[in-house]
């Protein structure tokens, strides 16, 4: 589970998707069906273990074997430079996500990353900053409302889009405007710049799948643990207290 954790700490497997079409998506499919002694995180598991293998199998066709071959055929150093170009777009969202916090030391190594990645790194291709030992500290929306004291709420599995917390649902309009790449005007090109993002992040966590297969009796309850886990994590810039309990 740690590594797991871990893993994921590192590859975020969302950098832009989603609106509030989302959130009527997951009001429609809610059904009656119940499972026997639930998750309280998860009231809605039934549902989601249903959503769950939708999107599974989704991934097996198509998702999983486009980032598969993204990985297979581009050199390791052009996967490199596309990951760190949208890393860089992150890091601008996350100097506006600590400002509004209140997390000095997080809010300079934030915009230290940028600015030189946007200039030394040619414009986000190089992780120049990661080189100088800046941590990178990630935040958006959904952290932004955690740390003004909003609860996560339930755990919802999306149709396509995956994974959530009913918390991060409400941030996600938001998160989504505080992407550059949604700021740009040219239909085409903004869609490109997604689905592009979309597949190196899917690329990224092929190799997570082992560390699943061989620790999980049961992936989905793996996969949600981890999910909440990373999310908690998140908001505690990685070191959780124990006293307070998971949400």
């Amino acid at each position: 589970m740690k590594r797991f954790v871990k893993f994921l700490m590192q590859h975020p497997f969302r950098r832009a998707w989603g609106a509030w079409g989302v959130l009527l998506a997951c009001a429609a499919l809610q059904g009656c069906a119940t499972v026997n002694s639930p998750d309280p995180r998860d009231p809605l598991e039934a549902m989601n273990r249903s959503v769950f293998e939708f999107n599974d199998a989704v991934d097996r066709a198509v998702l999983k074997p486009v980032a598969t071959v993204y990985k297979e055929d581009l050199p390791g150093w052009t996967r490199t430079g596309i990951g760190n170009f949208f890393s860089n777009l992150d890091d601008v969202w996350s100097v506006v996500n600590h400002a509004l916090t209140l997390r000095g030391e997080a809010f300079a190594n934030s915009l230290g990353r940028v600015v030189i990645n946007s200039t030394l790194g040619l414009g986000g291709v190089l992780d120049m900053a990661s080189d100088l030992d800046i941590e990178k500290r990630s935040a958006n929306f959904n952290i932004t409302l955690a740390r003004w004291g909003v609860d996560a709420g339930p755990y919802v599995v999306v149709p396509i889009l995956g994974p959530f917390t009913l918390r991060e649902l409400a941030a996600l309009p938001v998160d989504r405007q505080g992407n550059l790449v949604n700021q740009i005007g040219n239909d085409a090109t903004r869609l490109g710049l997604n689905v592009v993002s979309a597949v190196d992040v899917r690329a990224a966590l092929l190799g997570a799948e082992g560390v699943i297969n061989q620790a999980a009796l049961d992936r989905y309850s793996f996969i949600r643990d981890s999910y909440i886990q990373r999310q908690r994590y998140m908001v505690f810039d990685g070191n959780p207290p124990d006293d307070v309990p998971q949400e």
